[in-house]
């Protein structure tokens, strides 16, 4: 790979970060949430109008919005995130605090669904029309087919509550000093939320897997080896997976933006700490510096993911390497 194929992607993410973040600053201003009335909350009922506009002069919500958004990318470039009126604290302070739990929890969800959905799809072209194939791919359609909060809220039901396997909710006990909770009760606290999210990414990556499997179950090297003898796993293993092993790294780097989704869902439903969470409590409060920061990492991630991405296509194909410029 040239440099010229490096520069690029380098060259393209601020573009990319600078659009999502207008974007998203713009949905915020169309937004109805008033930020002074979400900030205040019931207190509102005792300030009167000059008190609000004096608040909202100190945020500089009275500005014009093309000067608002200036103003907040002069402060990002100089290492200004904001302040967070929604935890009142500033954004930097917040990020740091929920970005790794998010980070846990939708990494590990992401790795997880792709092996897990990568293992499925052997199995299922494998054995492609039989009851393995037939079961995979209808657990895969219900999969795909039930939303993230609803399987979540079904799980904590079951297993949090009859059954009492797993604790109900948080990254750790409650009233428990984050110091204190041990790594094994960490575990304990991850494996439901993190369960939730495996089971959402894997339905994509199994079905798209699978599709190019039998594709490639079907040419005529696959056809030649099985003349020579070579069994089922055999031919899996040294001619169906690194034939696949393209579309299963496209498909899950493309579903980094719908994990992250999900962990959103996730997150309230089992009350984790994450950056998922702040986003639902951000937006309900029109917190704009601290929706923008998270809109912007979070673009980061995916964008990142994607250059990653068309780097390991040149390490899997040969191919590709070659016809680079």
């Amino acid at each position: 790979m040239t440099g010229r194929g490096l520069i690029w992607p380098l060259l393209r993410l601020p573009a990319v970060l600078l659009a999502v973040a207008l974007a998203a600053f713009l949905l915020m201003k169309i937004s109805p949430v008033d930020p002074v009335d979400a900030y205040l909350g019931p207190a509102i009922a005792h300030l009167g109008p000059e008190r609000k506009a004096e608040i909202a002069a100190r945020w500089g919500l009275d500005r014009p919005a093309g000067e608002q958004f200036l103003h907040w990318a002069r402060n990002l470039f100089a290492g200004d995130w904001g302040f967070s009126t929604s935890f009142n604290a500033p954004v930097a302070e917040v990020l740091r605090a929920r970005l790794g739990p998010s980070a846990l929890l939708a990494g590990g969800a992401w790795l997880l669904s792709g092996l897990l959905g990568f293992g499925l799809a052997l199995v299922a072209a494998g054995w492609r029309g039989r009851w393995p194939d037939r079961l995979i791919k209808a657990y895969c359609y219900l999969l795909a087919a039930t939303p993230t909060f609803w399987l979540a809220m079904l799980l904590l039901l079951l297993f949090s509550v009859v059954l009492r396997w797993t604790p109900v909710c948080c990254a750790g006990p409650i009233g428990v000093p984050a110091e204190a909770v041990t790594f094994a009760l960490r575990l304990a606290h991850l494996i439901l939320p993190l369960t939730v999210l495996t089971l959402f990414g894997v339905a994509q990556v199994a079905l798209h897997v699978r599709a190019k499997l039998v594709d490639v179950l079907a040419s005529d090297h696959v056809l030649l080896a099985r003349a020579q003898g070579a069994g089922r796993w055999d031919i899996l293993l040294r001619h169906g997976a690194p034939n696949a092993a393209l579309p299963a790294i496209t498909i899950l780097f493309a579903s980094t933006g719908e994990i992250f989704g999900g962990s959103i869902l996730a997150e309230q439903v089992f009350a984790w700490p994450g950056l998922g969470r702040a986003t639902v409590q951000a937006g309900l409060e029109g917190d704009v510096a601290l929706l923008l920061a998270i809109t912007l990492v979070t673009a980061a991630v995916v964008a990142s993911a994607n250059t990653v991405a068309d780097l390991l296509y040149r390490l899997v194909d040969p191919r590709i390497r070659r016809d680079t410029p």
